[in-house]
């Protein structure tokens, strides 16, 4: 296994690990973003967003999915949106070693946080967290505002 920076052409493979991901979180129909998205948003001269993928023989088995953010309070965070392993490769090692490359790069970008969201219900994926030395916060609640629900409050507004 090869954990690398994820390139254009494995983004037909991300986008399958990311519908993938969907239907683990119990929502398969919720992705839209096509992989004319992924290659337009992450490989021009502006990049929304950074992956390592992880490779077996040219299989993409696993990615994680990066951007910068900034915090009022602390400054330069990075957000991990996504870390996938195809279901058949769980259990490997191989999230580990892509969590781990994450950390390495934002440790050497001396961001102040790296910061990320995971399910309640996901007990394996926050038993890994807490083991790694992360804080589990479950006093904030995740507010969002759907393209639907932005665009009636625009109306209304």
């Amino acid at each position: 296994m090869i954990i690398r920076k994820g390139k254009k052409t494995d983004m037909p493979q991300v986008l399958s690990l990311i519908k993938e991901l969907a239907a683990f979180e119990k929502e398969p129909d919720a992705v839209v973003v096509t992989v004319d998205d992924l290659i337009r948003d992450g490989f021009n001269k502006n990049k929304r967003f950074k992956t390592y993928v992880a490779d077996i023989k040219g299989e993409i088995v696993g990615m994680a999915l990066i951007y910068d953010r900034y915090s009022t309070w602390k400054g330069r965070t990075i957000h991990l949106e996504d870390l996938i392993v195809k279901n058949d490769k769980r259990n490997l090692g191989i999230g580990k070693a892509l969590y781990l490359r994450v950390m390495h790069y934002a440790y050497k970008k001396k961001v102040k946080r790296v910061e990320w969201v995971v399910l309640d219900w996901n007990t394996t994926a926050i038993d890994f967290y807490k083991n790694t030395g992360a804080t589990i916060l479950t006093d904030w609640n995740l507010a969002q505002l759907d393209e639907n629900a932005l665009k009636n409050f625009i109306d209304k507004n």
